[in-house]
């Protein structure tokens, strides 16, 4: 067994898990292995949670000024190795090099930004009816709080929620997703290396049992959880039950919305991109399309034609725009998911077939296809593939065009495609999600402002930009007064 040797971080200490094996595969080779090491174990996590509550009066208790400083210095060290980072990531999880990098140096503008937050108001003055009298309203951390990440983004979604935990004076047990647990360690050597104190930060990789027992452990006080929607409401019942905060960023199935008077060009290069960067591993990534019928020839075959372009191939090479899905399991339900829509009479726009290097044919990659679906109750309609698929439909007005983008259970993201401000703001009242992209890809998220969705796509406070204040710490209410 070769690759990066994987520990756990607890205490302050690297230690060994004391689990099964755990492996991180490159999906462009699986025979390579990039990082292994034994799993954490339900005791591992009870050390983890122990340490975390152990640290939560001190950190709580350290400026905030200080705090910041331990994630600006974090900052400037992932910053200086998004180079070598990015390709870890691009090895480990299966997105393009430069995918890999840049999202490196966003985890690093992340952790600047909140490393910043003291500078930022921590409160709020009210008036009093009362003579004598002001009433603040102060902020305090929650405690101990359990984050839980995706494998889609193994740096950045990490650091958007490590970041703002820390800053607001919280210590922190972190599972990450068991495929990409390379990045993980990379993060929190970056933190232990800026000099986060003992305790306030823990890794413990595993699955099943150890998210289980992260989640359920009578120290925890809030729990942070990006996955499926399935998942993410078992987690919150479970947080319901202690009566803890859970904040769960769920599934998406976003729609592009291309209207008769959009610049088809512009629209065609977004929604490829939307669609298809990072193989479609997105759960803000445009799965489904809506476009107006007098256009949705037309664009539809220029569509087609960009995606057949696209130059599928190892991620880590230089011109390669999609490289493979994270798993065998992953490719596997994403073929399946498109060969039962053919079942139900999708039509292929694109027609280009899977071309590899011998050196790449047990990759697990997945050529990117456009569907014109027969009707919207379709498998490939509703349902969240998280490949490089997209589907569409036609529309024969604005209201029938709207009213399909808001079908289903999701409501995360969306884009709308018009020269036509009256449109484009008729599409914010009107459809029904939590992000809203106008002549922009549905793909993307800053750190400064809100990030979550709507409906079955988000529960809890949003994350990132002022919103993570509003979970990651409670408010106190001071009724306050002078003495006689």
């Amino acid at each position: 067994m070769s690759g990066v040797l994987l520990q756990q971080f607890i205490g302050g200490v690297w230690r060994d898990g004391r689990g099964d094996l755990l492996t991180s595969e490159n999906p462009a080779r699986p025979t390579e292995i990039v990082a292994s090491g034994p799993a954490g174990t339900v005791e591992d996590v009870e050390l983890a949670v122990r340490a975390a509550s152990e640290a939560t009066a001190a950190w709580a208790a350290t400026p905030p000024h200080e705090r910041g400083a331990i994630l600006k210095r974090a900052s400037a060290i992932v910053a200086d190795a998004a180079p070598e980072w990015g390709r870890d990531l691009a090895r480990e999880e299966g997105k393009t090099l430069a995918e890999g990098v840049g999202e490196t140096r966003r985890a690093a503008q992340i952790l600047e930004y909140f490393g910043n937050d003291a500078d930022r108001e921590a409160g709020s003055l009210f008036s009093s009816p009362r003579r004598g009298e002001r009433i603040l309203v102060t902020r305090r951390p929650l405690g101990t709080v359990a984050l839980i990440t995706p494998f889609n983004f193994p740096i950045a979604i990490p650091a958007w929620k490590i970041a703002p935990a820390l800053a607001y004076g919280n210590t922190v047990v972190w599972k990450p997703a068991g495929p990409v647990p390379l990045l993980a360690l990379r993060l929190a050597q970056a933190l232990d290396e800026a000099g986060l104190p003992a305790g306030v930060l823990n890794l413990v990789f595993g699955e099943g049992e150890v998210g289980a027992a992260l989640v359920g452990h009578p120290l925890v006080d809030g729990v942070s959880f990006t996955g499926s929607t399935a998942v993410g409401r078992s987690v919150a019942a479970a947080g319901a039950a202690r009566g803890i905060p859970v904040q769960a960023e769920l599934g998406g199935k976003n729609a592009a919305v291309v209207l008769a008077d959009a610049d088809l060009e512009l629209a065609a290069g977004q929604v490829l991109a939307g669609a298809f960067n990072s193989s479609g591993q997105k759960c803000t990534a445009t799965s489904r399309l809506v476009v107006a019928d007098e256009i949705a020839a037309d664009f539809g075959r220029l569509l087609a034609e960009r995606a057949d372009a696209l130059v599928v191939g190892d991620p880590v090479v230089e011109g390669v725009q999609l490289g493979p899905v994270v798993s065998g399991r992953a490719r596997d339900s994403i073929l399946a998911g498109m060969a039962q829509a053919e079942q139900e009479g999708a039509s292929a726009l694109t027609s280009r077939e899977l071309e590899l290097t011998s050196d790449l044919a047990d990759g697990y990659f997945v050529r990117p296809a456009v569907y014109e679906l027969p009707t919207d109750g379709s498998f490939l309609w509703e349902q969240e593939l998280f490949g490089p698929v997209l589907a569409m439909l036609t529309a024969k007005t604005v209201d029938e065009a709207f009213g399909l983008a808001n079908e289903g259970g999701f409501g995360l993201s969306a884009a709308v495609f018009t020269n036509d401000l009256g449109l484009a703001l008729d599409s914010i009242d009107r459809l029904q999600i939590g992000i809203l992209h106008v002549n922009s890809e549905t793909a993307g998220a800053d750190p400064h402002v809100p990030f979550g969705g709507a409906k079955g796509s988000g529960l809890g406070p949003k994350e990132q930009g002022g919103a993570a204040r509003e979970f990651y710490t409670s408010s106190t209410t001071v009724y306050l007064r002078g003495g006689a």
